[in-house]
């Protein structure tokens, strides 16, 4: 009887061990650790693992353009590389915790450094430093940003930047 209870306790014991090794594997893949992780690589300055973050049908929308950039390649060389190659110390900080509900993750954020490469489109560096505010909206499918809009001031930008 005993050696009966002995197996049993050390089984649930066993069971219960690995638990923990499972819980964080989990959470690695809720929204907003992937919003987090995606964050995290845009300031590691590696655009080829923040894209890793995309689905391969991603939906970019920038209000300042106004037109969505769709899938992954176009949002990765389109806004990402974009972004670091003109900015190459660029900081992107989440103020505040996320909001969360369901597969959707949204944030205030403060965006800055120093532009000291061109963009794409043609504009020159102009070597000033800024920092801007904004709000990102995102939806999460399959572990993977669906979707992602960004709202910010442009206006303040380009002023900052001495392009306005």
């Amino acid at each position: 009887m005993h050696r009966r209870q002995f197996l049993t306790s050390a089984a649930v014991a066993a069971l219960l061990a690995t638990i923990p090794a499972i819980g964080p594997a989990l959470a690695q893949d809720t929204p907003q650790a992937v919003v987090e992780a995606y964050l995290a690589a845009w300031n590691a300055h590696d655009s080829a693992k923040a894209a890793e973050h995309f689905a391969d049908n991603v939906v970019y929308y920038d209000a300042s353009v106004g037109k969505p950039v769709e899938g992954k390649e176009a949002a990765k060389t389109g806004v990402i590389d974009n972004f670091l190659k003109a900015v190459p110390d660029a900081v992107w900080t989440m103020k505040g915790k996320p909001v969360t509900q369901d597969d959707r993750v949204s944030f205030e954020w403060e965006f800055s450094g120093t532009n000291s490469g061109d963009w794409a489109d043609g504009t020159k560096a102009t070597g000033k430093k800024f920092a801007f505010t904004g709000a990102s909206m995102f939806s999460i499918k399959d572990g993977k940003i669906a979707s992602q809009s960004d709202y910010y001031d442009a206006l303040g930008f380009y002023k900052q930047l001495g392009l306005m």
